[in-house]
Order: structure tokens, then C-alpha cells, then sequence
């Protein structure tokens, strides 16, 4: 699995964005990967010097089309701290 397929997408929310402030990135990953490989993902992709990593399963949720019920998609989150007066420019322009 290579860098460009651990990260799959940044989530951007109020949340995320109050972290952001304080230095920590939220990324949706993939399932199979784990806290070094994110890390190193992270650190080759935006070229900087990741802190720590928390990961996190995030469960579907259910939901209802007419008389159908489901769920949506279970997925995987890592929170990213970068060391101290770091910034991904990709979220400054957000």
C-alpha cells in the first residue's frame, strides 16, 4: 500500500477545525492501515514531523430510504498531531 492510498480523504467539520488551531489533523484512512504507517504517510505526503496518531472506528450509522433500512458505511479516522509551529498549507487555504 503506498502513502497516496492510507490517506483517503481530510474531514472537515467545526470540530476539526477548532483542532486544527491547536496543531492536530483529522484524515479518513484506510481500514488496513495502522498508526506508523500513517504517520510516515503523513510526514511524506505535506512534509512535516507528525507527533502522534490516534486512530478511531467510526461505526455507520443507520438509515432509512422508504421502506429500506441500512446503514451507512463504517470507516476509520486518524487524528494527527504535528510538532510544535507545523501547518499543512492544503487546510490553510480553507
Amino acid at each position: 500500500m503506498n502513502y497516496e492510498q492510507v490517506l483517503i480523504r481530510p474531514v472537515l467539520s467545526e470540530k476539526t477545525n477548532i483542532l486544527r488551531e491547536s496543531g492536530r489533523y483529522v484524515f479518513q484512512v484506510d481500514m488496513r492501515a495502522n498508526k506508523p504507517i500513517i504517520k510516515e504517510a503523513v510526514r511524506v505526503l505535506f512534509n512535516v514531523h507528525p507527533v502522534a496518531c490516534t486512530t478511531a472506528i467510526v461505526g455507520g450509522k443507520p438509515k432509512r430510504q422508504r421502506y429500506k433500512r441500512g446503514y451507512t458505511a463504517t470507516w476509520k479516522k486518524a487524528v494527527v498531531t504535528l510538532a510544535k509551529d507545523e501547518k499543512i498549507s492544503l487546510f490553510e487555504g480553507v
